[in-house]
């Protein structure tokens, strides 16, 4: 026990209340989740001819809720993962595994933040608060609690709550969530899979010791291969339903998509599994960047 103490102290000499309160809600997470949040609500108000400025309390209430709720699943998410979290090398250092933060604390946080992001998203409609309910409990109760420790599909259904931000920005405006709400869903739940199976790859022997049943760690680096190209084959059909945001950004999406499908294919000439996936993970961020960028803009051109 002393040693592990000694070890938390080292690896973390410059840690301060602010960073690791920043940690326990993972803050890169809900800053990433809250573009598409935003894209889901500008993409609504510019169909429905509503002006941003005129819906501020709207912009608010939706942004401030939803990263909220992202910020308290986010230390639920902690708090059930602090007996795996030594296992693995990008994970000892948090605050739930070194201590620093008590478990009652990080519940009594998260389920506080949760708590109040709901309220905030009630305010503006039903939908929007009912697709944060959905999007709390399938990240904290589907995946962390269960998916995540038993089922090799893990990634999948924890991609449900990785896609819910656009709808619940959207709904907070519209909620009768039309196609092109659906989209963003789309894009979001299947982007996720070979995004993390990539990154899952890079650090196979870590969750393999952590006894999570990651794809890599399980199947192995040919069978997620296979189902990396698989997923990103599917988003080849999604901008043709998105015909609404112009010609121009459906061959940019277009472009996009088969660009990832032709970096994966290239990668089988690769000796070299782990440099494959990290190019693979570095476009996929570069992907979603671009693409929520894209639409954003191409929204009022």
């Amino acid at each position: 026990m002393e040693n592990s103490r000694l070890i938390s102290k080292v690896e973390a000499p410059v840690s301060t209340a602010w960073s690791e309160f920043m940690a326990l809600i993972k803050i890169g997470i809900v800053n990433s989740n809250l573009i598409p949040v935003f894209t889901g609500l500008w993409l609504a108000l510019i169909f429905n001819g509503q002006h941003f400025l005129g819906s501020l309390d709207t912009v608010i209430f939706t942004l401030l809720g939803s990263a909220l709720i992202m910020a308290g699943s986010c230390a639920l998410n902690n708090y059930i993962d602090r007996d795996i979290d030594p296992m693995m090398e990008r994970t000892r250092t948090r605050p739930t595994v070194t201590g620093r933060i008590s478990g009652g604390r990080v519940l009594a946080i998260g389920f506080t933040f949760v708590i109040l992001g709901l309220i905030l998203l009630f305010l503006t409609n039903a939908t929007a608060g009912g697709i944060g309910i959905v999007g709390v409990f399938s990240y904290v109760v589907l995946y962390s609690m269960w998916a995540k420790r038993k089922l090799v599909s893990n990634t999948v259904i924890g991609s449900i709550s990785g896609a819910v931000p656009p709808l619940i920005g959207w709904a907070a405006v519209d909620p009768s969530l039309p196609v092109m709400s659906w989209m963003l869903f789309l894009i979001m739940f299947i982007w996720q899979p070979p995004h993390f199976y990539a990154l899952a790859m890079r650090r196979a022997e870590e969750y393999r010791a952590a006894g999570i049943p990651m794809l890599p760690a399980v199947k192995g680096f040919a069978k997620t291969k296979r189902s990396i190209m698989m997923w990103v084959a599917l988003l080849l059909p999604i901008p043709f339903f998105m015909f609404e945001l112009g010609i121009p950004f459906v061959i940019l999406a277009t472009l996009l998509n088969i660009g990832w499908l032709l970096l994966g294919i290239a990668g089988y000439l690769m000796k070299n599994e782990i440099k494959w996936a990290t190019l693979m993970f570095v476009y996929s961020l570069n992907y979603l960047t671009i693409l929520f960028t894209a639409i954003v803009i191409f929204a009022v051109i």
